[in-house]
């Protein structure tokens, strides 16, 4: 091995070269930190704008839904026997008479969709129209021979056919003494769901379902009815309603009992239209009040009520199961139902938010907690005055504006923290006391 001999010069040269790589190798590793710092937040900033442009693109669109869709849902005069109550109003005056999902395929990877035209519902049914070569085209052309069936290609079309009306007409038998004129007997008359009534029972279904599933009003069944020949006055129509709405009361009860044992129901109401009612005007608002069960079998229940206070809720609730869970709007009836009956009443964030901001339902459910908990504990620690004097004199500063009407409907963007999907909350008081009042309702829906 080779022995190398250095100076003192020499050596110190080395150490000073050596100190010298070090320094710039540690500059280095410095500038890469920076550059990897500078990195991460232009990542930040990056995600930050494409939250904030999908939040202006929703309040855009929210935008164009106020100016170009519908400001009303009052019903045109064109549609002005569609109705709640069609059938009681007219009842006294009459007598009673798809698209399917193609088969997936299994590869190792994933599951695709297969391609082509979806089969037809095989529960259809199904008439079989046979095409046949004439026999004079049964020959092979290459020998001559006779040929045979080997199977069929097969092509489905739907068909639909019109509605038609028949009558069914009951012979009941008579039967006499051949001896005597004392002994005469007539078979019995089937049981009908109306007595003496002019309409079967299918017939009675598909009136019902074309009135309250299809919103065709009566006029328009009479006048589709008389071009198959069924001459069948609208009275009569409604009349049949009525009392068919009397024969499966039953049935509605035993849905009701089912519901009240649900562990989870949801309820709702809406305003509601109704026709000629006995000491009310024609402009006052009746409300239709929903139901449904959250577990179990699904059950839809509607019930009407002149009003939406809390007499109608109790009547409607009555029976519930104690223990269970109610979930609702902010309405403060709902809120009593629950102390009364030992329920867990739960608050609906999407609702709140969507009747407070101009924004749809995709940007109400990416609600954070962390927000609204900060709005409700600010408005615990300021007065509304406070409040409403902060907010004053910046309705020109960019931010989100609230539906509520009041001068003071923007809040300064620097109060709006959009990152990673955080919902804008408006500081107002009529926004944010819903929210306070109603956070514990909200806060064990969260949970």
């Amino acid at each position: 091995m080779a022995t190398i001999t250095l100076t003192t010069e020499d050596y110190t040269a080395l150490v000073a070269e050596r100190d010298a790589l070090r320094g710039e190798r540690d500059g280095l590793r410095g500038e890469r930190d920076g550059l990897q710092n500078t990195c991460d937040g232009l990542n930040g900033e990056v995600r930050t704008l494409k939250v904030t442009v999908s939040l202006l693109e929703e309040r855009l669109k929210a935008h164009l839904r106020r100016l170009f869709d519908a400001k009303s849902e009052v019903r045109g005069t064109e549609q002005k026997d569609m109705f709640f109550n069609e059938a009681e109003v007219l009842a006294p005056a009459g007598t009673p008479a798809a698209e399917e999902t193609p088969p997936d395929i299994e590869i190792p990877a994933h599951t695709r969709k297969k391609r082509g035209r979806k089969p037809l519902d095989p529960n259809l049914p199904r008439d079989i129209v046979r095409h046949e070569l004439p026999e004079s085209e049964r020959i092979c052309a290459h020998d001559g021979a006779a040929l045979v069936e080997i199977g069929v290609e097969i092509s489905e079309q739907l068909d639909i056919v019109p509605q038609q009306v028949r009558v069914i007409q009951h012979q009941r038998v008579k039967y006499a003494c051949p001896c005597c004129d004392e002994s005469i007997k007539v078979t019995p008359a089937p049981a009908r769901i109306i007595p003496k009534g002019l309409l079967t029972a299918s017939a009675l279904a598909w009136v019902v379902t074309s009135k309250y599933m299809d919103a065709l009003p009566l006029y328009r069944q009479a006048a589709l009815l008389g071009r198959f020949g069924g001459d069948l006055s609208r009275a009569t129509l409604a009349a049949s309603i009525v009392k068919v709405g009397d024969a499966v009361q039953p049935i509605i009860n035993l849905l009701r009992d089912h519901l009240l044992e649900a562990d989870l129901i949801h309820a709702d109401e809406t305003t509601l239209q109704v026709l000629k009612e006995p000491g009310r005007a024609a402009q006052t608002k009746s409300y239709l009040w929903a139901q449904a069960s959250g577990t179990g079998p699904p059950i839809r229940l509607f019930g009407y009520a002149p009003g939406r206070g809390a007499k109608q809720a109790e009547t409607l609730f009555a029976g519930i199961k104690p223990g269970g869970v109610l979930m609702s709007d902010g309405y403060e009836v709902y809120g009593g139902i629950a102390q009364a009956h030992g329920l867990t009443h739960l608050g609906c964030w999407a609702h709140y938010l969507e009747s407070r901001f101009i924004l749809g339902h995709r940007w109400a459910t990416l609600v954070v907690t962390a927000v609204a908990s900060l709005a409700v504990a600010r408005l615990a620690e300021q007065t509304p005055h406070n409040i409403c004097r902060r907010i004053k004199g910046k309705r020109r500063v960019g931010g989100w504006r609230c539906r509520s009407r009041c001068g003071r409907s923007r809040v300064p963007r620097h109060t709006l923290q959009a990152v990673n999907g955080a919902m804008p909350v408006c500081l107002r008081v009529p926004c944010i006391r819903p929210a306070a009042v109603h956070w514990p309702d909200m806060e064990a829906t969260r949970a």
